[in-house]
């Protein structure tokens, strides 16, 4: 059996218990989008940016409403769209004063590589008063979990404080927001520095279908065939962390998300 003290505080129950009421739908909360993040939506509609399915944002939201929050962290985090969701949960609509905000973590890293939409978002952090707990970092997410990794191996004989990192530790919580292609060394990067009893979150790669052939040797594969690759890649990551670790697909009407707790 599942105590409240592992992590989740919900009432005593198993761990498939504890994993459903975990990853179920919010009766309390509707899919309807936060007046922000829907001017946000539609830049990115304007801007030809990916978006991520509403299904999928609002369980987030869900989810993350119920796990208890120390650092957390976004993979991704574009022009701020998945972000003003986290934000709305967190801090509530800035533009009604008496709006009453939820539980905010720690801290709140968002990783976003170009330094133009790192811009964007930090102007977004400030619209939710949030500089004190919240940041955003314009740096590849493999070239910061490297350091952290080197880091903590070096570090390992001093007190938390004392450790360099781009990142407060421990991480309890990451979100991954990446194209397709990208997720899955993301994933395996981020899972390397999760905190025992940490929970991930990542869209499933979308499924390849057809032939699209063999990449030929010297010589870039196309995008049919990194979709591919990157798919039998993320197949292999959730096969290895699942002998291990508690793993989860919730499945929703714009695709499919995976919930991963570190065990240990």
């Amino acid at each position: 059996m599942t105590s409240a003290n592992d992590g989740f505080g919900l009432p005593q129950m198993s761990d498939a218990e504890m994993l459903e009421r975990l990853l179920s739908e919010d009766p309390d909360r509707t899919d309807t989008e936060p007046e922000i993040a829907s001017s946000i939506g539609e830049q990115m509609l304007l801007m030809g940016l990916r978006t991520m399915p509403r299904s999928l944002r609002s369980r987030i939201r869900d989810i993350v409403s119920r796990v208890p929050l120390g650092n957390a962290i976004l993979v991704g985090g574009g022009i701020g769209h998945l972000s003003a969701w986290l934000f709305d949960l967190w801090c509530g609509d800035p533009s009604i004063p008496d709006d009453v905000p939820g539980v905010k973590p720690d801290s709140f890293i968002i990783v976003e590589e170009g330094a133009r939409f790192g811009v964007i978002i930090d102007r977004l952090i400030r619209r939710y008063n949030a500089e004190s707990w919240s940041r955003v970092i314009a740096k590849p997410w493999i070239e910061i979990t490297a350091e952290v990794t080197s880091w903590s191996a070096a570090s390992a004989s001093l007190p938390s404080s004392a450790r360099p990192s781009d990142i407060p530790l421990p991480v309890s919580l990451v979100i991954i927001d990446l194209p397709d292609s990208d997720r899955p060394v993301a994933a395996s990067s981020a899972f390397d520095i999760l905190s025992p009893g940490g929970i991930m979150i990542v869209p499933e790669p979308e499924v390849p279908t057809g032939d699209v052939g063999f990449p030929v040797a010297g010589e870039e594969p196309t995008e049919a065939q990194s979709k591919v690759i990157a798919f039998n890649q993320w197949i292999s990551f959730i096969k290895d962390v699942s002998a291990n670790h508690s793993v989860s697909f919730v499945e929703l009407s714009g695709g499919t998300l995976a919930i991963i707790r570190r065990v240990t």
